[in-house]
């Protein structure tokens, strides 16, 4: 057994040398000695779909991943602390787009973490003045580039964040480095993540993140609702039900007095949401 297994090792491995010795002929062909490599056990299924995923980002554009313009969250330069705190702290996330006049005037990018001195020293109106000279200087790329470019640019810039442009100039959306990197990867760990035996987490503002597979059944004995489970059984089937179309992320929608924001959802499904529970 020991040495049928060896004799397939060594086979694969000089098919792999022979493959790599001649340069495969098409990117098919690469991906076909990827998978026999995972079934003879020489590549983990993490490795494999780490290797897919770096080798398919090349097709793909910014358009693709983009968050679109209408689901950007920003702040106003005007604005005080007590208008811009509570979007920001809501969104929970670490950078967000400057804008002056409108979404196409992008003053700069503000990182969350620059706001803590400030907010030390300035609680009134001063602190918008000084919100400016807080601002980083904001990357623009346009919808057509590629993936695998927008990657190397950003490493090479330093920048986690760039805005993304139409061909008449306006601002069509963003993208952070982040959501390159998921497209190679997979889901990247975060704030919002869920234990794997939990469908619920709570958070510090009395919000819940909830697992979109969340049985609308549990859902209704944990939050002593009355959600219809006749059509679907799931959260994330009836929440997409009632958008009427298969949401993308920070799209939000009501449903009777709770509020659902989606945090992560594919192509087919949503995976996490952002539930707000009804203010007395």
């Amino acid at each position: 057994m020991s040495e049928d297994r060896s004799s397939n090792g060594q086979s694969w491995l000089s098919k792999l040398t022979q493959a790599f010795a001649h340069e495969p002929r098409n990117r098919q062909e690469l991906l076909e000695i990827l998978h026999e490599a995972h079934e003879n056990e020489l590549l983990d299924s993490e490795a494999l779909t780490i290797v897919e995923g770096a080798i398919q980002v090349a097709d793909l554009q910014v358009r693709d991943i983009m968050v679109p313009r209408s689901q950007m969250i920003t702040v106003k330069a005007g604005q005080t602390p007590q208008e811009f705190l509570p979007t920001i702290i809501d969104a929970a996330h670490s950078r967000y787009p400057v804008i002056g006049e409108s979404l196409d005037d992008i003053v700069g990018v503000l990182l969350a973490k620059d706001l803590l001195p400030l907010l030390l020293r300035n609680t009134g109106e001063s602190c918008a003045c000084e919100l400016k000279q807080l601002l980083r200087p904001a990357t623009f790329v346009p919808e057509s580039k590629r993936l695998n470019v927008l990657l190397r640019e950003l490493r090479s810039t330093h920048n986690h964040m760039a805005i993304v442009i139409d061909e008449y100039g306006g601002v069509a959306g963003l993208v952070t480095i982040e959501d390159v990197l998921e497209q190679i990867v997979g889901d990247i760990e975060d704030e919002h993540d869920v234990e794997e035996d939990s469908y619920i987490k709570e958070l510090p503002n009395g919000d819940f993140v909830i697992k979109a597979l969340m049985p609308i059944e549990d859902f209704n004995e944990h939050f002593d609702s009355e959600l219809s489970d006749s059509e679907f059984d799931t959260l994330g089937g009836l929440v997409a039900n009632a958008f009427g179309h298969l949401p993308k992320r920070n799209e939000t929608i009501d449903i009777g007095d709770f509020r659902f924001r989606v945090l992560n959802a594919d192509s087919r499904r949503i995976h996490l949401l952002r539930l707000t529970l009804p203010r007395h």
